[in-house]
């Protein structure tokens, strides 16, 4: 289980991995197959499963922290504040609020579905895919009005999908292979994203760029900043208005609202990142090869008259598969001891870290040291809102480690350091 609290090692032996029933993915006796095989024909089956590409990685439940910034419509007689908002230029307008959450998240994953056929046409022939499903759940954890720090943590966001390996064409479409989330949340949007480009992969740490929240003129690159951008304004409609408690943890700072992206790279200060993959999905269509796009109910899109009141246009979201290597400390204990359940050491103040397994056979009387890896899911994801004439981006980044225990494999055994 992921703690936030000092290492600990546990003499006894460990219980199951907790997990959240509600966002837990369990499809009992399923697995998809062709219905060729059912005929005697000498349609091609693959065998075994399609490659699931860097959705290999996608495998168990991960949870972890983030930060999520939202521009809001604000109807009339619709969110209040309990500073007065004052109206003199250049203010923020009174149809938008600015939220601001810190994150607590889940990223569950199922069992790969198998064998998905997809059928050709004419020269091209039939596709297999391969993929696996998933359910996010967000939490907000830093807004008193709404629960957060000081009360319960509130849901802000709750997704099921599916993400799917997509193997290369060569006739109709001539396209590499790529990866493509598929899903659906309850405001009424859902999403169908292609990767724009084959996944990357880089020894040492990810490569995270700049990504900015301003709000730009709907169909044009005309940026118009607002007050509620600014950590120090505290009479802007924005939750929370007075982020000066935020601002001393460095839980919320100019920087961060500049570029929110900056919570990733502080998340990874401190650790040993020996390998990171990277690939972007996205709604908007870069070729006409290319396919997705969003969809939405009609209460998002709105009127012709009146416009939409906040329709999601499109979606990119940029992913980085991290592999973390650290040492642990394993203490002596001889015998038939049992299982003993070890932390990993803190990168950072405020990280989370998975904790570790290590079976009987690697007791040993005497302390050795333990190099150990594991998968880390980044991501920073942007969704387009349109609303009041303006393009509002809707950012929302995270780090996720594995929940469940992992095992020390027998090859990881490090020096004996006492006799």
């Amino acid at each position: 289980m992921s703690r936030t609290m000092a290492s600990q090692v546990v003499l006894s032996p460990p219980t199951q991995p907790s997990h959240n029933p509600e966002a837990s993915i369990s499809v009992p006796n399923f697995k998809w197959h062709s219905a060729d095989q059912k005929l005697l024909s000498r349609v091609p089956v693959p065998k075994p499963d399609p490659s699931l590409g860097v959705l290999e990685a996608l495998r168990g439940n991960f949870s972890g922290q983030g930060l999520n910034t939202i521009f809001r419509p604000n109807s009339t007689g619709g969110t209040t504040f309990p500073n007065a908002v004052t109206p003199v230029p250049p203010t923020a307008p009174s149809e938008n609020v600015l939220e601001i959450n810190l994150t607590t998240e889940t990223l569950n994953f199922g069992s790969p579905l198998g064998s998905v056929p997809n059928r050709g046409l004419g020269g091209q022939g039939d596709v297999f895919l391969n993929g696996v499903p998933y359910v996010q759940s967000i939490n907000d954890v830093s807004n008193p009005n709404t629960g957060g720090r000081d009360g319960a943590p509130v849901g802000i966001h709750f997704e099921t999908g599916i993400w799917m390996h997509l193997p290369a064409t060569t006739a109709n479409p001539p396209l590499a292979a790529s990866v493509v989330r598929m899903g659906s949340i309850p405001h009424g949007t859902t999403i169908n994203a292609q990767s724009l480009e084959p996944t990357q992969t880089i020894s040492g740490p990810p490569v995270i760029p700049a990504v900015d929240m301003t709000p730009f003129i709907i169909g044009s690159t005309n940026k118009i900043p607002f007050r509620a951008q600014k950590v120090d304004d505290a009479v802007t409609p924005r939750i929370p208005q007075d982020l000066t408690k935020f601002i001393a943890a460095g839980t919320i700072t100019q920087e961060i609202l500049t570029d929110p992206n900056t919570v990733l790279r502080n998340a990874n200060k401190g650790k040993n990142i020996v390998k990171s993959q990277t690939f972007t999905v996205s709604t908007a269509t870069s070729t006409t090869e290319l396919g997705g796009g969003t969809a939405n109910i009609a209460f998002l899109v709105g009127t012709a008259n009146a416009g939409p009141n906040a329709s999601a246009v499109t979606m990119t979201a940029t992913f980085w598969i991290n592999t973390v290597q650290s040492t642990i400390t394993v203490p002596g204990h001889g015998g038939s001891a049992p299982l003993r359940v070890i932390q990993s050491p803190l990168p950072n103040v405020g990280a989370r870290v998975p904790s570790f397994i290590v079976p009987p056979t690697l007791n040993a009387a005497s302390e050795r040291t333990v190099t150990v890896e594991h998968t880390e899911i980044q991501y920073s994801q942007t969704v387009n809102l349109n609303f009041a004439g303006l393009t509002w981006p809707h950012v929302s980044v995270a780090t996720l480690v594995p929940t469940a225990e992992l095992p020390v494999p027998s090859s990881a055994l490090g020096p004996r350091i006492v006799s």
